[in-house]
């Protein structure tokens, strides 16, 4: 039996160099990702805070995070989830 991820939703900072279109692209590739969904909530001078809807088949929570990071990206906090026991 194991648990895979759906849904998520998280809310990120990243530098204002990284265009969401690339990140969302970027995050797109990731196992298991079939959507990505991400929402501007407020720009800085140097970096925007942003809301990532995340849902797919199986997501790789440590691939996800990974490719965020690369994109200078970080996880402020995971505010949804959605599981699945198979």
């Amino acid at each position: 039996m194991s648990v895979h991820i759906k849904k998520m939703i998280i809310d990120s900072l990243k530098p204002r160099e990284t265009t969401i279109l690339d990140l969302s692209k970027a995050l797109c590739e990731v196992k298991g990702v079939d959507e990505v969904n991400i929402t501007v909530t407020e720009v800085d001078v140097r970096t925007e805070t942003i809301k990532l809807t995340i849902a797919g088949t199986n997501v790789s929570y440590e691939e996800l995070i990974k490719v965020m990071n690369e994109h200078g990206a970080i996880v402020r906090s995971v505010d949804e989830i959605h599981v699945i026991r198979l």
